[in-house]
Parts: structure tokens; C-alpha cells; sequence
């Protein structure tokens, strides 16, 4: 049934939907199925979204549709679609009347990812405007509360230089707690890996207290603070909660120095916001194992990694990974910088949308993956600044001398960058950082070709 007559209006301008206040506005990327027409598709997409059914019915009145979400710009030679969705479509909680980002999903990433029409269907960018961004709860904390915890300024604090504890899983507690400690001689922030939980060898219980004891050595021999994020994801809202508050009493006085990770992607929406609401005093962790499964570059369907990164600000997350633009071991590539961009800064343009958070505090991005010493120049270059969470677990623990050193080797990488000085030349004065060549030969070839006669190293 071709829709668009009543799911379509081609004649509204998207500026004037912006100056409204009152739609949501999402891009798409989309192909209908052979032998269905493109306006007909999007509008069937539109109705599926919000107020239609694939037949008429008789309940429909006037009030109806005037919440219909309609289709009001298509370029089907790029395959782009764009839908108007009612701020009024949208479920608000019976507490406190806030927004929910399930609700989002449902009707925008619902149904229409099941339709018999379309071929494919990836939403690319989405325009929030003030009367529904107000009632998001954005982040409690931000890059700013973890640099006044290490003693930095508030304005351009910088690099934190951080961890995964590796192997990812396989440790008892107590070689985990001393590979924690070994870290922290030389660096700022270690987090869980994502499966690292409750398993029967390593038991929460016992390893969280002797975590702890590891900080407090380390705080005690650097002079330092030191950050730990402890992931709490669970099926279960009262299991996230039983694990959140173990941590916060383990650690008692250094409580604020714990961070909550959740892997928002699989644990969903209501994983986050528990945490968001529940803790508004630990900065949220957001990791987002298992994205790759819809946000690809080869995915054709669900939403993209800025989209994800661009939501997790609204939920609240203090911190979210963003991948290595490139730069580590995962896919992606240098302009996504603009996911960065979008989630720090206070005013920014998406691929199709600019957003205005109005004071919304801001999301860090979190760098992890394949990333050590040698990359991190080329990654501050590309990204313009150096005020991340850079979580790197063979670039610490895979360096020639000691994990402590490899933290070290990171550090010095961003001031070398932020000095502006030669990798080469710097590295002739900073151990650590010299060591990361031989540490990580194949990328030392492939980045700074000639090093070995340069940094006299003959083997």
C-alpha cells in the first residue's frame, strides 16, 4: 500500500522543522527492495515508525495523524531520506516525565528494520532539538572531575594515560591485582575488560579489595592518584546494583576514584540509565562491546557509530569508546574524528545534522584498541588535541621493560606531540618512550622507517 500520500511532505523545509522545536529529525541511508518505488518505501518506513499499519483502520482520527512522523526529504540517487518524527511520539516516564532512549529506538531503530520492502535501512545522523534535549539526562560527570581527582587543570587537562588489564580474562585475583599495580607505577587509569566480571577464579569479592590495596600502594610510592574502572554490567538491576555498591565499599575513602563501566551496547539503554541515576557521583563508563555487529562500514542496516556515540551523550555516559580513528587495530578511519567532536564539544556539525547541546556536559572519547607509544602522535595530530582516556593494554604490558614503563612511554608520546618536537629526536632524551621502538618493531618500521640507525639499534 503506497503510504506517502498521508507519510509524506516533500514542501517542508528542514529549517523551519528546526525553528519549530518540535520533531525529531533523523537522516537515513536506504534502498527499497526490488520493485518498490523509493518515495513509496520511505513513507512506508514513516508510518511503520509512528502511526501506521501496513492497512487502514478504522480507529484513526484527525488527533492521529497529526503525530504522524513524515517523510520530508528523499534524494534517491544517494539514497537519503530524512523523517520528521512528533516530539509527542515519544514515551516519557510516569516518574519524572523525563525522555527515554528506548523509546527512540523503538520507534526510529523499530519494525522498519524488518520490512519486506526495504533492502537496506542505517540511520546515519539525528537532530535533537532543546524541548526534547532538556529532558535527557546527559552525563553527571565528565574529562574535568577525572583531571581535578590527578591534580590537573580544569581547561585542557589532558592525556590520561591508561589500561586494560591483560589477558582479558584468565587471571586469579591476585596475579590481576599485581598486574594493576605494575600499571599504576607509571600510569593513571586502568579499566576492566569488557568480559571481565564475577567469573568462579577470579571472584569479584576477592579481587576488588586487593585492587584497592594495589591503588593504595601505588598512590603511596608515586605521590599519584590513580583511577580504576570496575565494570558492574549485569542482566540483572539489582545484580548492577549489588556489584556497584561492593566496589564503592571496598574502596570507602578512594570511592571517587572509581569509575562504573557498562557495556551499554549489549546491556542496552536501561543498563545505562540505571547506572546514570543510581550513581551520579562515579563517572560512567560506556563500552560498547558488540556495536560492530550493526555499526560496521559493511553493515547496511541498524545505525553507525556516531549515531551510537551521539545517544550515549544523551544518556548520560561520561565516557565512551570511540575507536583509534584508524590508528589501532580496529576499523574506521580518520574523519571519525567528527564522533569526537560530537560528543565533547558544546556546538558541532554531524553528517547531515548540526547539533546545539546547550550545555549538556560532555562525553571524553575513550581510545582503545591496538593503539601504543608509536601511534598516539599521528592520533593527536589527526584528532587536534590530546584531552582523551587512551586505554591501551599491549602498548603497556607489551613493552621491552615493564607495564609501568609502557604507561610511561604513553605519556611521553603526548607531551612529545604536544611539544611538536621529532619522535626521533625526542625519544634520544626519554627512555620509555625510546624503548617503545624496540618494543614494537613492525610499527616502528612502518611509522618512523630508519629508527634503528637513528636511535642507534642494531638488532
Amino acid at each position: 500500500m503506497d503510504q506517502s500520500a498521508r507519510y509524506a511532505d516533500l514542501s517542508l523545509k528542514e529549517e523551519d522543522l528546526i525553528k519549530g522545536d518540535k520533531h525529531i529529525l533523523v537522516a537515513y541511508h536506504m534502498q527499497p527492495a526490488a520493485g518498490y518505488g523509493y518515495l513509496e518505501v520511505a513513507a512506508h518506513i514513516a508510518a511503520e515508525s509512528s502511526t501506521g499499519t501496513n492497512v487502514e483502520v478504522s480507529t484513526t482520527d484527525d488527533f492521529t495523524k497529526g503525530v504522524d512522523a513524515l517523510v520530508y526529504f528523499i534524494d534517491e540517487a544517494k539514497g537519503v531520506m530524512k523523517v520528521a518524527y512528533p516530539n509527542d511520539l515519544f514515551d516519557r516516564n510516569m516518574t519524572d516525565g523525563r525522555a527515554m532512549l528506548v523509546s527512540f529506538l523503538t520507534l526510529a531503530i523499530g519494525n522498519n528494520q524488518g520490512m519486506g520492502d526495504v533492502k537496506h535501512l542505517q540511520m546515519q545522523d539525528f537532530y535533537v532539538p532543546w524541548s526534547m534535549l532538556r529532558l535527557f539526562d546527559g552525563p553527571a560527570k565528565d574529562i574535568t572531575d577525572l583531571w581535578d581527582i590527578l591534580g590537573r587543570p580544569r581547561v585542557d587537562g589532558g592525556y590520561i594515560a591508561g589500561t586494560i588489564i591483560k589477558p582479558k580474562l584468565g587471571l586469579r585475583p591476585e596475579p590481576f591485582a599485581k598486574a594493576a599495580y605494575q600499571f599504576w607505577l607509571g600510569g593513571d587509569f586502568i579499566k576492566n575488560d569488557e568480559p571481565q566480571g564475577n567469573q568462579v577464579f577470579c571472584p569479584s569479592k576477592k579481587v576488588i579489595p586487593l585492587v584497592y590495596d594495589a591503588m593504595k600502594r601505588a598512590m603511596d610510592e608515586t605521590g599519584q592518584a590513580k583511577l580504576f574502572s570496575a565494570n558492574i554490567t549485569a542482566d540483572d538491576h539489582y545484580e548492577m546494583l549489588a556489584r556497584a555498591d561492593f566496589i564503592l565499599e571496598a574502596f570507602g575513602p578512594d570511592a571517587n576514584k572509581v569509575a562504573f563501566l557498562v557495556d551499554g551496547y549489549v546491556g542496552g539503554p536501561g543498563m545505562i540509565t540505571t547506572a546514570r541515576r543510581q550513581y551520579p557521583q562515579q563517572y560512567l563508563h560506556y563500552h560498547r562491546a558488540g556495536h560492530g555487529a550493526i555499526t560496521s562500514p559493511s553493515a547496511v542496516r541498524g545505525y553507525t557509530a556516531f549515531v551510537l556515540a551521539k545517544m550515549s551523550r544523551l544518556q548520560g555516559a561520561s565516557g565512551i569508546h570511540v575507536g583509534t580513528m584508524g590508528y589501532g587495530k580496529m576499523e574506521g578511519g580518520r574523519d571519525d574524528r567528527n564522533i569526537a567532536y560530537m560528543i565533547e564539544r558544546d556546538s558541532a556539525d554531524g553528517p547531515y545534522y548540526h547539533q546545539e547541546w546547550h550545555g549538556m556536559k560532555p562525553t571524553t572519547p575513550i581510545i582503545s584498541g591496538g593503539m601504543n607509544a608509536l601511534r598516539l602522535p599521528g592520533f593527536f595530530e589527526n584528532l587536534g588535541h590530546g584531552n582523551v582516556i587512551n586505554t591501551s593494554g599491549g602498548g603497556s604490558y607489551g613493552h621491552i621493560d615493564s607495564p609501568a614503563a609502557g604507561a610511561i612511554s604513553l605519556r611521553q608520546s603526548y607531551e612529545c606531540w604536544k611539544a611538536g618536537a621529532d619522535p626521533i629526536e625526542f625519544a634520544k632524551e626519554h627512555k620509555e618512550f625510546a624503548r617503545a621502538f624496540e618494543s614494537f618493531p613492525g610499527d616502528a618500521d612502518k611509522i618512523f622507517p630508519g629508527w634503528r640507525e637513528k636511535l642507534g639499534v642494531h638488532k
